[in-house]
């Protein structure tokens, strides 16, 4: 059982496993809003600047990165916008969030291989974020 809390009126006040659950979400819609906004500028930074020249260990690859920039813009968007229902308590944006934050998670498993502690720690977080977003759905 937990506590209840009053305030000076005597009325039930908002408990701290409540205060708890909001600061998740507040952290969820603030780390989406920061990843958008870079995701946004990347892409921004691939449509503008498509001709890249890639130095690698076989030699120079030039590649037309327009599509990978437009796709980064799009998502950034996206997920800036899902930050920003987070933060006006949208329904909507709670399962996007959710969705969004999963799919990422399942994608990053493509870089375990290059990063394998980035990673780890990205798809932790995003088990975590998930739970978070989902285990006090009604507060």
């Amino acid at each position: 059982m937990t506590a209840q809390q009053y305030d000076t009126a005597g009325a039930p006040s908002r408990t701290r496993a409540g205060a708890n659950a909001r600061g998740w979400v507040v952290f969820a819609a603030v780390m989406m809003l920061v990843l958008g906004g870079l995701d946004a500028l990347w892409g921004l930074a691939a449509v503008l600047n498509n001709e890249v020249v890639v130095v690698g260990g076989h030699g120079v690859i030039v590649a037309d990165i327009s599509t990978w920039g437009w796709i980064n813009l799009i998502l950034g968007v996206v997920l800036v916008l899902t930050g920003v229902g987070l933060l006006a308590e949208v329904e909507a944006a709670r399962w996007a969030a959710i969705f969004l934050i999963a799919f990422g998670a399942v994608l990053q498993l493509v870089w375990f291989p290059a990063a394998p502690l980035w990673t780890l720690l990205i798809v932790a977080l995003s088990v975590v974020l998930v739970y978070q977003l989902t285990v006090n759905w009604g507060d």
